[in-house]
């Protein structure tokens, strides 16, 4: 799948104060996507769940970003794709540490980047914020390449996935995925 760029939005009163976050659930509800639109399951209440981390910028940042979103999806009783989510957050963080944390550091940007996790109705929504301008490019990795897949690998693993414009501010790679809520929980 094709990611899509969509334009930043400001805040509006009533909403969130994070325009980068309204604007990548604007992207994803665009793309067909069932953000907030199911009815809550019994007992639960209708609002999305957000879990926030911000990663270090050592070795140790992705692995911990792992471990955050395992624990968040356990919490809150997303089983059945909980692996594929994992992967697509390590691949998101991932990204973001090697490409835009190295071109913001000459600059003396000190802007963080971010993962937000999102849970609404059957959906999960994976975001990771960074301070760079520059899109994310899908790259042809040859057969023994190391790197280049990442972007394969977050479209063969979540059901869509796309980026807000860049902007000065940086930008928000997503990827959504629909889940199956435990019935235990």
């Amino acid at each position: 799948m094709t990611a899509r760029p969509l334009r930043p939005v400001s805040s509006r009163p009533g909403g969130t104060d994070w325009p980068w976050l309204a604007s990548a659930l604007e992207m994803a509800a665009m793309g067909g996507g069932a953000l907030m639109t199911e009815p809550a399951p019994k007992g639960r209440t209708c609002g999305p769940r957000i879990a926030t981390h911000t990663p270090g910028a050592d070795a140790r940042s992705v692995r911990e970003a792992r471990d955050f979103t395992r624990a968040t999806l356990r919490r809150w009783g997303v089983t059945d794709r909980a692996e594929d989510i994992v992967v697509v957050v390590s691949e998101l963080l991932t990204n973001a540490m090697r490409h835009a944390r190295p071109e913001l550091a000459d600059r003396g940007f000190r802007w963080p980047v971010r993962l937000d996790l999102v849970q609404s109705g059957p959906c999960v929504l994976s975001m990771v914020a960074d301070p760079s301008n520059r899109p994310p490019v899908p790259q042809e990795a040859g057969c023994l390449a190391e790197t280049g897949r990442g972007l394969q690998v977050i479209a063969a693993l979540s059901d869509q996935w796309g980026y807000t414009t860049p902007s000065e501010m940086g930008k928000v790679v997503w990827a959504m995925f629909s889940t199956t809520p435990d019935p235990l929980r």
